[in-house]
């Protein structure tokens, strides 16, 4: 088999995958959504519902790191267990975020977006996006879903914050997210962005009603 083929074969499976993950949690979130007053549930409904969540916003960004990987080896031995540590990763974020999480009010939701926003001006971020975009090269699933949570924290716990069972807020994330992994860190593009993130968690706490699926303050 030639190394096209592992390539198109590794993509195709982890695409299908993010689509089939999709799919799942789309269905699974109907009508669950209370906004920032959403319980989690059980911790492992939670967990499992939180892993197809990652699987699906997530497992895009990883093309390239899959087409390097992909040409290298077969698609099983190369592929299948970097995706699999790099889900590990992102569930060990979610177990912590399902022991700190609490239903909240817009205030809390606000002040976690802004932090958000300020999260995305730090060395820490750029450095962990660097690292992120680096590590499709070489290392480890579970290596490279460290770098890429230091990267993508501060808008995943924003998605948590203004409601974790919303689809349309997922889409707007998983958006984000894509971008950043496959877009170089441009100051340009990267701190206004922050600056809006800022400036909606201020709307968040001044005007909770203008925004659809938040309540004032507990």
């Amino acid at each position: 088999m030639t190394v096209a083929y592992h390539q198109r074969t590794a993509v195709a499976a982890t695409l299908g995958l993010a689509a089939a993950a999709w799919v799942a949690t789309v269905r699974q979130m109907h009508g669950m959504d209370m906004g920032v007053a959403t319980p989690l549930g059980s911790f492992a409904f939670f967990v499992a519902l939180w892993v197809a969540m990652m699987a699906a916003m997530m497992l895009p960004g990883l093309v390239p790191a899959v087409l390097r990987r992909g040409r290298s080896a077969g698609p099983v031995r190369a592929v299948v267990p970097f995706v699999a540590s790099y889900l590990v990763v992102w569930t060990l974020v979610g177990a912590l975020l399902y022991a700190l999480y609490r239903p909240h009010g817009a205030t809390t939701a606000g002040l976690v977006v802004i932090a958000a926003g300020l999260y995305e001006l730090t060395g820490l971020k750029r450095h962990c996006r660097r690292c992120c975009r680096a590590r499709t090269r070489s290392g480890g699933g579970f290596e490279f879903g460290v770098y890429c949570v230091g990267s993508s924290i501060g808008l995943m716990v924003m998605l948590v914050a203004l409601g974790v069972m919303n689809v349309t807020w997922m889409l707007v994330v998983a958006a984000l997210v894509f971008v950043q992994k496959l877009l170089p860190a441009k100051a340009v593009i990267d701190v206004p962005l922050a600056v809006a993130i800022v400036a909606f968690g201020i709307l968040i706490i001044a005007a909770p009603g203008f925004v659809p699926g938040l309540m004032p303050s507990m």
